[in-house]
């Protein structure tokens, strides 16, 4: 009787040892509530006990944490990840971008077909000071559109003028598109800003410009000490992206963005998912698209990307092995 108490309380000693030892190295994942946290849920459904998730409803509430240390894997705004880039002197590195545009120029009417056919119009958005107002400013501006923008405090204020009659054409990301359209279905999607802004990005030479608005930052620590686990969460990741990207797929991972709350409505989740332009973007060719994007930004205000260009090192890019 003795020996079996002894073996039961080493197996309890043991397990309280594995248990302990699996929460002290899980990795630490924040991410967005909204568009941005989609990406995540695949891997947020499917978690093991690997990564430690936090949820945030603003970016703000991640900066601090990020900087600090107190998070080693994170999506965010992919501007945010050169202002963190910056903060830190190079201690936080780019992943990936998971996520393209998701702004869209929203209309009540038939008239806008082009930028051109925002000429002398009044366009009601959210953002000002930030990416939203420099895609909107540098699409009119390479349109040579003189329109009259009116900022307000939240998207969601956007939405309330909008359903109630006091404003016809406004900007708005999803899933705020889907929020509108459930509230006056005579809404229409008019512009993708996203085109857009990559259609006059190509007219000024960048060829390969892409507007991405989200993006998975890393800190150098984890990176350079366990490679392999920031390998396996990229391989993760782009699993999850394409689980939420499949039409087969996409009503389960619908689901599984509200149970995990990153969303907090299913019929929201489920008609926004498909027009969150979630991508998967890595490496080389990453850098070739975010570069130009960030150059665009900061030629607007130096601020919105940390105050400088980053340095290469910013982009994790494999290193291919030179020829024998």
């Amino acid at each position: 009787m003795k020996k079996l108490v002894s073996a039961l309380l080493a197996l309890c000693m043991v397990f309280s040892l594995s248990v302990s030892f699996a929460e002290e190295s899980a990795i630490r994942v924040a991410t967005l509530k909204g568009p941005t946290g989609m990406a995540m849920a695949g891997i947020m459904e499917n978690n093991d006990g690997s990564y430690e998730f936090t949820l945030a409803g603003a970016p703000e509430e991640l900066s601090g944490r990020i900087i600090k240390g107190e998070v080693d894997i994170a999506a965010v705004p992919a501007n945010l990840a050169s202002v963190l880039y910056n903060k830190t002197e190079g201690e936080v590195k780019l992943l990936a971008i998971i996520s393209r545009s998701m702004l869209y120029l929203m209309e009540k009417g038939e008239t806008i077909q082009s930028p051109a056919d925002l000429e002398g119009k009044t366009i009601v958005m959210a953002g000002q000071g930030s990416t939203p107002e420099y895609v909107l400013n540098y699409v009119l501006k390479q349109n040579n559109v003189n329109a009259t923008v009116e900022f307000k405090s939240e998207h969601a204020e956007v939405i309330t003028l909008a359903a109630s009659g006091m404003a016809d054409i406004v900007v708005v990301p999803e899933p705020n598109v889907t929020s509108l359209q459930m509230k006056d279905a005579s809404f229409r999607v008019a512009l993708n800003l996203g085109d857009c802004f990559d259609e006059a990005t190509k007219a000024a030479g960048y060829e390969d410009a892409r507007l991405s608005m989200s993006a998975v930052v890393v800190r150098k620590s984890l990176l350079e000490s366990n490679p392999d686990a920031v390998n396996a969460f990229l391989a993760r990741l782009e699993e999850s992206i394409l689980w939420a990207t499949n039409e087969e797929t996409q009503a389960a991972c619908a689901e599984a963005i509200v149970k995990h709350q990153i969303i907090p409505a299913l019929p929201v989740a489920t008609k926004a998912l498909p027009n969150c332009n979630l991508t998967f973007v890595s490496g080389a060719d990453m850098e070739a698209q975010l570069t130009p994007m960030l150059q665009v930004l900061f030629d607007a205000n130096p601020a919105s990307v940390g105050g400088k260009m980053p340095a290469a090192d910013f982009y994790v890019v494999p290193q291919v092995p030179a020829a024998e």
